[in-house]
């Protein structure tokens, strides 16, 4: 009895002794994680930070639950705010989490002031198959599309130190549109009345829009019928 009690209590010296250590080392180096600002970033790149402690799934675990870094999926994490001093991005890991993307429909219409109400769910569209996330820091839906409209109105937005795919807002209206059930536009008054009455989208804006980026999209995006509707209104 007293031979298991022995080691039952080296075990448990063992334990407290690495944890000890570890604590040591994480004070001291939970510094250099504030290099990874607020990009998403995978386990390895986070493990990385601690060379002199092996055990990766521990320093991992440790971290996550010290609300030093937030799990997004399995394999890649953001540094917590309270690290980083930066507010995360939901675009930025919208692009992240699955790839390749670019933030589109109310999400992106929503980021550029277009519509009123709030969006609780960041959109994106994806070549790859439709997805959806739930995070700790919100929810992700990805919808499938052609590799043919991938590249149409689609730009690049620069915020601080990070960058960020993003349709444009012809774009998202056009995704909006096609990947909204029930949403069938057959004149300019339906077209009007959805955007001025079920989107309340910002119709200044709306007729200050690119029309090329409507004609590209008919040629190769689904609802081409709904989305000539919007064109001939915008042209109006």
């Amino acid at each position: 009895m007293s031979k298991i009690c022995c080691t039952f209590v080296r075990n448990f010296v063992q334990q407290v002794y690495f944890f000890y250590t570890f604590c040591s080392k994480f004070n001291k180096m939970t510094a250099e994680l504030e290099i990874f600002q607020n990009i998403p970033v995978t386990s390895a790149a986070i493990a990385s930070c601690f060379p002199n402690i092996k055990q990766s799934k521990i320093k991992l675990r440790l971290l996550e639950q010290a609300g030093e870094i937030i799990n997004l999926k399995k394999g890649l994490y953001v540094v917590a705010p309270t690290v980083t001093k930066k507010a995360l991005s939901t675009e930025l890991i919208a692009n992240h989490l699955y790839g390749p993307s670019f933030l589109s429909q109310s999400s992106a219409l929503r980021y550029y002031g277009l519509i009123p109400e709030l969006v609780y769910l960041t959109q994106s569209m994806t070549i790859k198959h439709s997805r959806n996330f739930d995070t700790p820091v919100g929810a992700f839906q990805y919808t499938m599309i052609s590799r043919e409209s991938f590249a149409i109105g689609v730009q690049s937005v620069q915020e601080d130190t990070y960058s960020f795919l993003i349709a444009t807002p012809e774009r998202a209206l056009c995704d909006l549109i096609a990947h909204t059930p029930y949403v069938y536009l057959r004149s300019t008054l339906d077209a009007a009345t959805y955007l001025e009455e079920d989107l309340r989208l910002d119709m200044d804006a709306f007729f200050a829009m690119d029309k090329q980026i409507f004609r590209d999209y008919m040629v190769v995006g689904k609802k081409n019928t709904s989305i000539h509707t919007i064109l001939k209104l915008l042209e109006s």
